[in-house]
């Protein structure tokens, strides 16, 4: 599903001249062998677009790699007291995900603006659940970073956000909104992840019903997001 925000018109019969695009995004890699329950194949990396539209397949793989993002061993020795890894395969894969007070969720949000080609994209280790940090750039809060390699950067400069996709680079693209865009953008991507959280939580009811509670408050939590209703029943 495509989240159309930020359409600019022409001033001869309302031609449509531009549209910028703004999405959450999940890196993907691929699966190799995983079968706790299903997913989709695809290539060695993607990037999977969130939304409520996803099928049931691409929800256990945004599932699967935001539990592999926090699948880490607890370490007593560096103040990390949660209790030890399950056994069982299942509750092994879910412990990270399930006991982490902070998530990570390797991503964020994709900007693309169609009459460039132009795609500013999330660096390496951003996170997800940092997406409402675009709202201090709309505060004016000064420059923002969003990973590295390539160092992607989104700044105020008067009344016009400037996206930066590689601040390393003197000749970097750059892709120029409004701030009230940015925000309708943002209030969009708000509802789109809200829609994907409830696809994901009746996802959970059918897949994983002993843990679909428990997993549900770990994507609100991941995805900044308040707790879905999650459906009774299997």
């Amino acid at each position: 599903m495509l989240t159309y925000i930020g359409r600019r018109f022409g001033r001869r019969c309302g031609t449509l001249c531009w549209v910028i695009v703004m999405q959450p995004v999940l890196e993907i890699y691929a699966p190799d062998g995983f079968a706790l329950w299903p997913v989709a194949e695809g290539e060695p990396f993607r990037y999977l677009t969130l939304s409520g539209e996803l099928t049931t397949a691409e929800v256990g793989t945004a599932v699967m790699r935001i539990a592999q993002c926090n699948d880490i061993d607890p370490d007593p020795n560096v103040g990390d007291d949660r209790p030890p890894r399950p056994v069982d395969p299942l509750g092994s894969f879910l412990h990270g995900l399930l006991t982490f007070d902070s998530l990570f969720a390797g991503g964020g949000l994709r900007v693309t603006d169609s009459s460039t080609g132009i795609t500013f994209l999330p660096g390496c280790c951003n996170g997800l659940e940092d997406w409402r940090e675009w709202c201090t750039v709309v505060d004016g809060s000064g420059p923002v970073s969003f990973g590295h390699d390539p160092d992607p950067v989104a700044e105020l400069v008067g009344d016009t956000v400037r996206l930066i996709v590689d601040i390393e680079q003197s000749d970097s693209p750059v892709i120029e909104l409004s701030a009230m865009e940015l925000r309708c953008m943002l209030d969009g991507v708000e509802r789109t992840l809200a829609d994907f959280l409830a696809l994901a939580a009746d996802w959970g009811r059918r897949h994983l019903p002993d843990q679909a509670v428990p997993v549900a408050a770990a994507l609100a939590r991941v995805l900044a997001l308040p707790m879905p209703a999650v459906p009774s029943g299997r």
